[in-house]
């Protein structure tokens, strides 16, 4: 980093707080009271996220007089769901070419319920009147690099002749700069309908609302410690209680899962994000950006961008950082070095909002597996089942967790549950100190990838056979 730019990078970030954007906010609702005692139910939720909350609405849906509890370690929506770039979008695979890779045969099946999906969140939003500042505006993969571009043309290629491309556009480098002006900027390719823009916060708050207005029962500040078979039940201790239930849906995603052998299947990635001041009216005409459309980059360290309601930049990514031993820990919520190489990244990306400073500079630990999108299970003769490993792209693909679990926990073979991607598990992490090496040698490739025309070396060539890889 040039030091004048490191300069102007490191002034921008002079008043940022260290706390999340979305998390900062006078609405934010109160916490429920603990559990105390013991408490009974059809079905027990464990985890206060998007995973959590949407388990908990569509088993209420399904079947309004199931009793129905849920448990929140902290509080609802604290951890990802509340830290987000709020990307909201509709692949379950973490993209169309990671799909292809992993399911060809399936993905056009994959493609219609990822559609299906969004199209079920945008109608609860409206049916629950959650004002979350739901957009479904899209989003574009941009070019940066000659290389990305030929990518991005041979992928909408590839999508076209499987039939799939309907509502993608393919942007020439002026037809992309007037949608968001960036010198940086060589083509993109516009998904029209498979993203929305949330607000990630008050999503995860008005699920928890329509939630207790359907009868679910939330307990906050109540982790779920440990998991035991009662009878033909299952029974999961609190720090004050317990709860006894016939079934168990485990939306802990990051966390150390309830089930001890799921554990190895997900590693924490730490992620990054900062957000602007709002934009003056002439900062908005310089950028454009009238569409309100998602944006994210091509490269393998890839950033993603996106503006508010009130007209600020959000802008992430590029950084995935693994702590040693795949522990969770406040400490990693801030990461000052990278907070500096993401700002000198924004201006380099517009050098026309020179000035601009900071708000707010966060980070959080996504739950990633080896092939980039969610995994599934049972436990217990089927009365536990869980879903994790959704990579980032949680917004959305949790609410198809949610109807995944509730399918398996009533033992049903629906169109989700006959899917390879739900019968099939990732490869697990290796114990350390090897997933330690093993990840820290495949950033590093990547990162020589990003510098070198996007050319994959015999390492994660050796890694893409193998069906193996590392993201955020």
């Amino acid at each position: 980093m040039a030091p004048v730019a490191m300069r102007l990078a490191a002034q921008s970030l002079s008043d940022a707080q260290p706390v999340p954007f979305w998390l900062e906010d006078p609405g934010k609702p109160g916490a429920l009271p603990a559990l105390t005692g013991t408490e009974k139910c059809d079905l027990l939720v464990v985890g206060g996220g998007y995973s959590g909350l949407w388990t908990a609405l569509l088993a209420k849906e399904r079947d309004p007089a199931r009793d129905v509890v849920l448990i929140e370690g902290r509080e609802v929506g604290w951890a990802a769901s509340g830290r987000n770039g709020g990307f909201c979008a509709a692949s379950l695979t973490h993209g169309f070419g990671n799909g292809l890779a992993r399911w060809p045969g399936e993905l056009p099946k994959l493609e219609e319920l990822g559609e299906r999906n969004l199209d079920g969140i945008e109608e609860a939003v409206a049916r629950y009147s959650l004002d979350c500042d739901f957009e479904r505006t899209g989003e574009i993969d941009v070019a940066t690099e000659p290389y990305q571009l030929d990518e991005l043309h041979e992928m909408y290629e590839e999508i076209d002749r499987l039939g799939l491309a309907d509502g993608l556009e393919l942007l020439d480098r002026d037809a992309v700069r007037a949608e968001v002006d960036s010198p940086t900027f060589l083509g993109g390719l516009w998904d029209r309908r498979g993203v929305a823009m949330v607000n990630p916060a008050k999503l995860a708050w008005g699920l928890k609302r329509a939630c207790l207005d359907l009868g679910v029962r939330i307990y906050e500040n109540t982790p779920g410690l440990d998991l035991v078979s009662v009878g033909a039940g299952m029974g999961v201790r609190t720090p004050y209680g317990r709860v006894l239930a016939r079934r168990v849906a485990l939306g802990t995603n990051v966390f150390p899962s309830l089930v001890k052998r799921v554990r190895a299947y997900t590693v924490p990635v730490y992620d990054y994000a900062l957000m602007t001041e709002p934009l003056s009216p002439e900062q908005l005409a310089s950028v454009g950006w009238k569409n309100r459309q998602g944006l994210g980059d091509s490269a393998n360290q890839f950033h993603y961008f996106r503006i508010t309601a009130d007209h600020r930049i959000l802008w992430g990514g590029y950084d995935a950082i693994y702590p040693f031993g795949g522990k969770v820990s406040a400490e990693m919520d801030h990461r000052p070095e990278t907070y500096l190489t993401l700002a000198e990244h924004f201006f380099r990306c517009f050098p026309q909002l020179e000035g601009l400073r900071f708000s707010h500079a966060w980070g959080g630990a996504i739950d990633t597996c080896s092939r980039f999108s969610a995994f599934f299970g049972t436990a217990y003769q089927g009365k536990v089942a869980y879903a994790a490993g959704f990579t980032g792209l949680g917004v959305g693909a949790t609410r198809f967790g949610g109807d995944v679990m509730l399918d398996l926990l009533a033992g049903e073979r629906t169109e989700r549950t006959a899917l390879e991607m739900v019968r099939h598990k990732p490869l697990p992490f290796p114990p350390e100190p090897i997933a330690w090496a093993g990840i820290g040698i495949t950033k590093w490739a990547m990162a020589r990838a990003d510098e070198n025309g996007g050319r994959r070396n015999l390492w994660l060539k050796a890694m893409d056979r193998m069906g193996l890889g590392f993201d955020s």
